[in-house]
């Protein structure tokens, strides 16, 4: 039968239910957003490659060329576009903007994750310390929870921590890249290994060790003498005490170890989770260093929830409502019909009127099909 009947793998139709449910969802987002004063911009589905090639693998991007052979890509994420947008204008700084579109991702789908999905995001461009850092991460609580995620968890970490800690360690290049790895999958036996003290092993098995807030900071703290490294943890602890007064300090705990993004990512990093979804469904954090690409020295914090995968969480949590379409149904005489119908739209009651003709009886088991609570039959202006 060929391809026409489906769609390409990792991207799906949205039933109505679904398509408006998520609908309220990026409704009530919008209106968060607004009233922390992010401003939306909507950018382009398609980019040139060169906005991207500094940040994400090519692998990881639809490509095509236009019909001037020049190389494109679609819109990968939020925060690279909004980046572009920000540094090509005049702009007075700090800059507050917001965005609910559709992202593309080659060999991103499975268990859940599609190629092709919707975030919402904010982008806080040329502020730069703990509390700018505090507002955003406190938007993502407030976006989840807006939405209907209430079991949630944040992990956060600090990449700049990282970074110092292995400056202190005298670690190269290359063996930080293993490292990196073995912190991320929560290997010690890999650290067990490497060519260092039993206290710097020690100090690195602490990383794979998720868990707890100021604690966290404590323990490792006193095993810290590069300075960076001090002033991430810092960092960290400012951004506790502002979500503890924001009273969300329930839903965070501390992850040294969270540093998978570090080439990307220059400060404090998140990632939320919730339960039946395995995968994180908000990210973000501090990029100082992406506005260079574009010519431009732009201190930057941002994140992004995918509705995409919160909408799977909410269903397998059962907290799913899908939307409802008319609630009314208006056949028999045509013209009465569509005055009694017209009367209840400006009401506010979403109607249809029948345009084929049915018969009461085929009305009736019309409208239960389609889950139309009343029926209406008008028999010469009344019903």
């Amino acid at each position: 039968m060929g391809n026409k009947y489906y769609t390409p793998d990792g991207f799906n139709d949205q039933f109505p239910g679904i398509c408006g449910f998520k609908r309220e969802l990026e409704s009530k987002l919008r209106n968060l957003f607004l009233l922390n004063g992010y401003e939306e911009i909507e950018t382009p589905g398609v980019e040139y490659f060169d906005v991207y090639k500094e940040f994400v693998p090519e692998e990881s991007l639809f490509k095509f060329t236009d019909s001037k052979g020049s190389l494109l890509c679609n819109r990968y994420d939020g925060t690279i576009p909004t980046v572009r947008f920000c540094a090509g204008r005049n702009e007075t700084l700090p800059a507050r903007y917001s965005y609910i579109e559709n992202m593309y991702r080659a060999g991103k789908q499975g268990g859940g994750k599609l190629s092709g999905f919707t975030q919402g995001g904010i982008e806080l461009l040329g502020a730069s310390g703990a509390k700018s850092d505090a507002e955003v991460l406190a938007i993502a609580i407030k976006s989840a929870l807006e939405i209907g995620i209430t079991d949630l968890q944040v992990s956060i970490g600090q990449v700049k921590f990282y970074k110092g800690l292995m400056k202190q360690l005298g670690i190269g290049v290359e063996e930080q890249a293993k490292i990196k790895t073995a912190i991320a999958n929560r290997d010690t036996v890999t650290l067990e290994k490497l060519d260092i003290s039993k206290e710097d092993k020690e100090t690195l098995q602490m990383l794979t060790e998720a868990g707890g807030t100021y604690d966290a900071i404590e323990q490792i703290a006193p095993r810290i003498t590069d300075e960076g490294a001090k002033e991430a943890l810092n960092n960290l602890k400012e951004i506790l005490d502002i979500m503890g007064r924001y009273g969300f300090l329930k839903y965070v705990s501390v992850d040294l170890g969270l540093i998978e993004s570090s080439d990307y990512y220059t400060g404090m990093v998140f990632k939320g989770y919730t339960y039946e979804v395995g995968f994180p469904i908000l990210a973000g954090g501090r990029y100082d260093d992406v506005a260079k690409s574009f010519g431009k020295e732009i201190e930057a914090v941002g994140f992004s929830i995918s509705l995409t995968l919160s909408i799977t969480a909410l269903m397998r949590q059962e907290k799913y409502a899908p939307a409802k379409g008319a609630a009314v149904i208006v056949g028999g005489d045509f013209e009465a019909a569509a005055v009694t119908a017209e009367t209840l739209r400006a009401e506010g009651t979403a109607v249809i009127i029948d345009t084929t003709g049915m018969d009461e009886e085929a009305l009736e088991n019309y409208a239960k099909e389609k889950g139309i609570d009343t029926v209406m039959f008008m028999n010469g202006g009344n019903a």
